[in-house]
Protein backbone atom coordinates (compact mmCIF):
# COMPACT_ATOMS: atom_id res chain seq x y z
CA UNK A 1 0.00 0.00 0.00
CA UNK A 2 1.34 3.43 -0.97
CA UNK A 3 0.71 6.39 1.33
CA UNK A 4 1.50 10.06 0.78
CA UNK A 5 3.56 12.13 3.21
CA UNK A 6 3.66 15.94 2.99
CA UNK A 7 6.18 17.93 5.00
CA UNK A 8 6.84 21.65 5.31
CA UNK A 9 10.35 22.19 6.62
CA UNK A 10 13.11 24.74 6.95
CA UNK A 11 15.06 25.26 3.76
CA UNK A 12 18.52 24.09 4.73
CA UNK A 13 21.18 21.52 3.92
CA UNK A 14 20.54 17.93 5.02
CA UNK A 15 16.76 18.10 5.51
CA UNK A 16 15.90 15.66 2.73
CA UNK A 17 18.74 13.33 3.75
CA UNK A 18 17.53 13.11 7.35
CA UNK A 19 13.91 12.52 6.34
CA UNK A 20 14.65 9.81 3.80
CA UNK A 21 17.06 8.10 6.20
CA UNK A 22 14.33 7.92 8.83
CA UNK A 23 11.91 6.39 6.31
CA UNK A 24 14.46 3.73 5.34
CA UNK A 25 15.23 3.03 9.00
CA UNK A 26 11.62 1.98 9.55
CA UNK A 27 11.29 -0.12 6.41
CA UNK A 28 9.59 2.36 4.07
CA UNK A 29 10.34 2.36 0.35
CA UNK A 30 10.06 5.78 -1.34
CA UNK A 31 8.29 5.31 -4.68
CA UNK A 32 7.97 9.01 -5.58
CA UNK A 33 9.53 12.23 -4.27
CA UNK A 34 9.29 15.93 -5.02
CA UNK A 35 10.71 18.94 -3.23
CA UNK A 36 10.44 22.65 -3.96
CA UNK A 37 10.61 26.04 -2.27
CA UNK A 38 7.22 27.58 -1.48
CA UNK A 39 6.90 30.93 -3.28
CA UNK A 40 3.68 32.32 -1.78
CA UNK A 41 1.70 32.51 1.45
CA UNK A 42 2.63 32.22 5.09
CA UNK A 43 5.25 29.52 4.42
CA UNK A 44 7.04 31.44 1.66
CA UNK A 45 10.71 30.47 1.55
CA UNK A 46 10.17 27.15 3.32
CA UNK A 47 10.62 23.74 1.66
CA UNK A 48 7.64 21.57 0.73
CA UNK A 49 8.56 17.91 0.53
CA UNK A 50 6.10 15.34 -0.72
CA UNK A 51 6.92 11.62 -0.65
CA UNK A 52 4.98 8.49 -1.53
CA UNK A 53 6.00 5.60 0.71
CA UNK A 54 5.34 1.90 0.25
CA UNK A 55 5.46 -0.48 3.20
CA UNK A 56 7.22 0.06 6.50
CA UNK A 57 5.78 1.29 9.78
CA UNK A 58 4.11 4.41 8.40
CA UNK A 59 2.69 5.69 11.69
CA UNK A 60 6.09 5.42 13.33
CA UNK A 61 7.72 7.13 10.36
CA UNK A 62 5.22 9.98 10.69
CA UNK A 63 5.86 10.39 14.42
CA UNK A 64 9.65 10.17 14.13
CA UNK A 65 9.84 12.78 11.36
CA UNK A 66 7.57 15.08 13.37
CA UNK A 67 10.27 15.21 16.07
CA UNK A 68 12.82 16.87 13.78
CA UNK A 69 13.31 20.50 14.81
CA UNK A 70 13.37 21.64 11.17
CA UNK A 71 9.90 20.18 10.47
CA UNK A 72 7.13 22.78 10.73
CA UNK A 73 4.17 20.71 9.49
CA UNK A 74 3.63 17.08 8.56
CA UNK A 75 0.53 15.27 7.32
CA UNK A 76 -0.59 12.15 5.50
CA UNK A 77 -2.08 12.81 2.05
CA UNK A 78 -3.69 10.68 -0.63
CA UNK A 79 -1.18 9.54 -3.30
CA UNK A 80 -1.34 11.40 -6.62
CA UNK A 81 -2.57 8.24 -8.34
CA UNK A 82 -5.76 8.38 -6.26
CA UNK A 83 -6.22 12.16 -6.69
CA UNK A 84 -5.19 12.94 -10.28
CA UNK A 85 -4.76 9.44 -11.70
CA UNK A 86 -3.18 8.71 -15.08
CA UNK A 87 -1.97 11.64 -17.17
CA UNK A 88 -2.77 12.20 -20.84
CA UNK A 89 -0.44 14.82 -22.36
CA UNK A 90 -1.18 17.00 -25.40
CA UNK A 91 1.53 19.14 -27.06
CA UNK A 92 1.44 21.21 -30.23
CA UNK A 93 -0.29 24.08 -32.03
CA UNK A 94 -2.89 26.00 -30.04
CA UNK A 95 -5.97 25.45 -32.23
CA UNK A 96 -5.23 21.76 -32.72
CA UNK A 97 -4.42 21.24 -29.04
CA UNK A 98 -7.77 22.70 -28.02
CA UNK A 99 -9.66 20.28 -30.27
CA UNK A 100 -7.68 17.27 -29.04
CA UNK A 101 -8.30 18.44 -25.47
CA UNK A 102 -12.04 18.63 -26.20
CA UNK A 103 -12.11 14.94 -27.08
CA UNK A 104 -9.79 13.91 -24.26
CA UNK A 105 -11.55 15.88 -21.52
CA UNK A 106 -15.01 14.74 -22.62
CA UNK A 107 -13.93 11.09 -22.60
CA UNK A 108 -12.01 11.44 -19.31
CA UNK A 109 -15.07 12.99 -17.70
CA UNK A 110 -17.13 9.96 -18.71
CA UNK A 111 -14.68 7.59 -17.00
CA UNK A 112 -14.03 9.77 -13.95
CA UNK A 113 -17.75 9.91 -13.19
CA UNK A 114 -17.57 6.14 -12.83
CA UNK A 115 -14.73 6.20 -10.33
CA UNK A 116 -11.59 6.29 -12.47
CA UNK A 117 -8.98 9.04 -12.27
CA UNK A 118 -7.64 10.36 -15.59
CA UNK A 119 -6.23 13.88 -15.96
CA UNK A 120 -5.49 15.80 -19.17
CA UNK A 121 -2.51 18.16 -19.43
CA UNK A 122 -2.16 20.49 -22.42
CA UNK A 123 0.67 22.72 -23.62
CA UNK A 124 0.38 24.81 -26.81
CA UNK A 125 3.90 25.01 -28.28
CA UNK A 126 5.46 26.32 -31.48
CA UNK A 127 8.99 25.55 -32.69
CA UNK A 128 11.08 22.43 -33.17
CA UNK A 129 13.36 23.03 -30.16
CA UNK A 130 10.49 23.78 -27.81
CA UNK A 131 8.52 20.72 -28.88
CA UNK A 132 11.57 18.45 -28.73
CA UNK A 133 12.35 19.65 -25.19
CA UNK A 134 8.77 18.99 -24.10
CA UNK A 135 8.68 15.48 -25.58
CA UNK A 136 12.07 14.70 -23.98
CA UNK A 137 10.71 15.75 -20.57
CA UNK A 138 7.73 13.38 -20.67
CA UNK A 139 9.73 10.47 -19.26
CA UNK A 140 10.42 12.60 -16.17
CA UNK A 141 6.73 13.27 -15.54
CA UNK A 142 5.02 11.24 -12.83
CA UNK A 143 2.07 9.12 -14.04
CA UNK A 144 2.47 10.07 -17.73
CA UNK A 145 0.66 7.36 -19.74
CA UNK A 146 0.32 8.64 -23.32
CA UNK A 147 1.30 11.65 -25.47
CA UNK A 148 -0.68 13.24 -28.29
CA UNK A 149 1.14 15.51 -30.75
CA UNK A 150 -1.17 18.00 -32.44
CA UNK A 151 -0.04 20.33 -35.20
CA UNK A 152 0.44 20.88 -38.92
CA UNK A 153 4.15 20.08 -39.23
CA UNK A 154 6.51 18.18 -36.92
CA UNK A 155 9.80 16.45 -37.64
CA UNK A 156 13.55 16.69 -37.10
CA UNK A 157 14.47 16.73 -33.42
CA UNK A 158 10.87 16.11 -32.40
CA UNK A 159 10.91 12.85 -34.36
CA UNK A 160 14.08 11.69 -32.61
CA UNK A 161 12.55 12.40 -29.19
CA UNK A 162 9.37 10.54 -30.14
CA UNK A 163 11.46 7.47 -30.98
CA UNK A 164 13.14 7.63 -27.55
CA UNK A 165 9.81 8.13 -25.78
CA UNK A 166 8.31 5.06 -27.42
CA UNK A 167 11.34 3.01 -26.36
CA UNK A 168 10.62 4.15 -22.80
CA UNK A 169 7.18 2.56 -23.09
CA UNK A 170 5.00 5.66 -23.51
CA UNK A 171 2.81 5.47 -26.65
CA UNK A 172 2.54 8.47 -28.98
CA UNK A 173 -0.57 9.43 -30.96
CA UNK A 174 -0.05 11.94 -33.78
CA UNK A 175 -2.46 13.95 -35.84
CA UNK A 176 -2.22 13.39 -39.59
CA UNK A 177 0.26 16.19 -40.37
CA UNK A 178 3.27 17.02 -42.53
CA UNK A 179 6.73 15.96 -41.37
CA UNK A 180 8.23 12.72 -40.13
CA UNK A 181 6.53 12.51 -36.70
CA UNK A 182 3.48 10.58 -38.01
CA UNK A 183 5.83 7.97 -39.49
CA UNK A 184 7.30 7.11 -36.07
CA UNK A 185 4.15 7.45 -33.95
CA UNK A 186 2.13 4.49 -32.67
CA UNK A 187 -1.11 5.77 -34.18
CA UNK A 188 -2.03 8.56 -36.62
CA UNK A 189 -5.52 10.07 -36.38
CA UNK A 190 -6.94 12.67 -38.76
CA UNK A 191 -9.71 13.99 -36.48
CA UNK A 192 -8.23 15.85 -33.46
CA UNK A 193 -11.30 15.24 -31.28
CA UNK A 194 -11.11 11.52 -32.02
CA UNK A 195 -7.37 11.53 -31.24
CA UNK A 196 -8.07 12.81 -27.74
CA UNK A 197 -10.92 10.37 -27.24
CA UNK A 198 -8.88 7.34 -28.31
CA UNK A 199 -5.91 8.32 -26.14
CA UNK A 200 -8.09 8.43 -23.03
CA UNK A 201 -9.77 5.15 -23.97
CA UNK A 202 -6.31 3.57 -24.23
CA UNK A 203 -5.29 4.53 -20.67
CA UNK A 204 -8.67 3.75 -19.14
CA UNK A 205 -9.08 0.52 -17.20
CA UNK A 206 -12.65 0.17 -18.44
CA UNK A 207 -12.56 1.07 -22.16
CA UNK A 208 -11.82 -1.57 -24.76
CA UNK A 209 -9.51 0.41 -27.08
CA UNK A 210 -5.81 -0.54 -27.13
CA UNK A 211 -3.22 1.38 -29.17
CA UNK A 212 -1.04 -1.74 -29.30
CA UNK A 213 -3.68 -3.52 -31.40
CA UNK A 214 -3.77 -0.77 -34.07
CA UNK A 215 -0.12 0.28 -33.98
CA UNK A 216 1.02 1.78 -37.28
CA UNK A 217 -2.52 2.46 -38.50
CA UNK A 218 -3.86 5.76 -39.85
CA UNK A 219 -7.43 6.55 -38.87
Amino acid sequence: MIRGLQIIAENRVGVLRDITSKIAEHGGNITYAQSFIIEHGENKGKALIYLEVEGGDFDRILNEIRKFTFVLEISEEKPFERVFGKRVLIFGGGAQVSQVALGAITEADRHNLRGERISVDTMPLVGEEELADAVRAVTRLHRAEILILAGGLMGGKVTEEVKKLRKAGIPVVSLNMFGSVPKVSDLVVSDPVMAGTLAVMHVSDRAKFDVDKVRGRRL
